[in-house]
């Protein structure tokens, strides 16, 4: 999609922007990107007297209009957010979370999500929420995906992160490792791999996928010798899957994977478990990636790192992750016929 199109295009993507915790630097990450240019339409969700505070207290001069879902699409305009208000049960202090502001916060995601399933927007994109508030407020949540996921029909969704060189599937996700190989079914995995196949071509343009799958045991399990669920679980899969038509190589020991020679014509890598391959991927530029959530009938990106209330309306949290959330969600919607 090209900037330099009209600024009434209805090809024009509309990108709703969740604001996260509002104690945290979701605002502030949110406002800063709301300085910047994209091929766009972007839509916030959130408190509007949050983001005006948070703006001045950040010295940027925001200007923050109803969005109007009945007016054409336009292109994004530094300086200014179309937003849909939200109201916070409270007000807020940054750095000062509140649980009763539990319900806004998942509020405006539930928001983001029935907007995207109605097709008001063609992707949503979340800023950090805190997981622990949202859990004392009597809540139980365990992160978005697991909430995204919920309110699309309980579908199965896929994590997976990327930065400009990598992309890393994640097949268990936010879970004990004690209870990663029994978690590690021959369903589970045929899932895993196929949402991956699927959406790597239908949302981002991969004609065919090329994916590197790693064991789960040191070695891949030296033949057994050091665990059997790559001889009875990850290779059976592989091989059934690879008489479909998939491009597929493994199972490869993680020690390995990561190599300059391995990684040269992969698509993605995906990992047995979260610490297996995402320690990887953040050694080569955290605040640069981007979370993407496979698997469902909405398109939703999201950033790499957490509320970091320590920061919030200090001006000294960086936006670049959302920055690329949101670029990457405007390429997936793009990508969708």
């Amino acid at each position: 999609m090209s900037s330099t199109g009209s600024s009434s295009d209805p090809g024009i993507p509309r990108i709703v922007v969740c604001t996260g915790e509002p104690a945290g630097i979701g605002p502030d990450i949110v406002i800063d990107c709301a300085f910047q240019s994209f091929p766009a339409e972007i839509i916030a969700i959130g408190d509007a007297d949050i983001l005006t505070r948070r703006a001045q207290q950040l010295g940027r001069d925001l200007h923050l209009p109803a969005w109007d879902p009945g007016t054409a699409r336009s292109l994004h305009q530094p300086g200014t957010l179309k937003l849909i208000t939200l109201p916070a049960a409270k007000g807020v202090n940054p750095g000062v979370p509140d649980a009763a502001n539990a319900n806004y916060v998942l509020a405006t995601i539930d928001r983001a999500v029935q907007g995207c399933l109605r097709g008001e927007f063609q992707a949503m994109v979340t800023a950090p929420v805190n997981k622990a508030v949202i859990n004392d407020a009597g809540i139980a949540f365990t992160g978005h995906t697991e909430f995204i996921a919920q309110h699309c029909g309980g579908r199965q969704p896929v994590m997976m992160l990327m930065n400009d060189s990598l992309r890393v599937v994640l097949a268990t996700t936010h879970v004990l490792l004690a209870q990663v190989p029994s978690m590690l079914t021959r369903g589970l995995l045929e899932r895993v791999i196929g949402i991956t196949h699927h959406d790597l071509q239908q949302r981002m343009g991969i004609k065919t996928p090329r994916l590197l799958v790693c064991g789960l045991n040191p070695h891949a399990g030296e033949s057994g010798y050091l665990g059997r669920e790559e001889l009875e679980v990850i290779t059976p899969v592989l091989e059934s899957l690879r008489s479909t038509g998939l491009s597929l190589s493994g199972p490869v020991p993680a020690d390995t994977a990561f190599t300059p020679e391995r990684l040269r014509h992969i698509d993605a890598v995906i990992t047995m478990y979260h610490d297996q391959g995402l320690p990887v991927l953040k050694s080569q530029g955290f605040g640069e990636i981007v979370n993407i959530t496979l698997g469902l009938p909405v398109i939703r990106t999201s950033v790499d790192h957490g509320t970091a209330l320590e920061l919030a309306g200090s001006g000294k949290a960086r936006s670049s992750s959302l920055r690329a959330a949101i670029s990457c969600a405007i390429t997936m919607a793009a990508n969708v016929k």
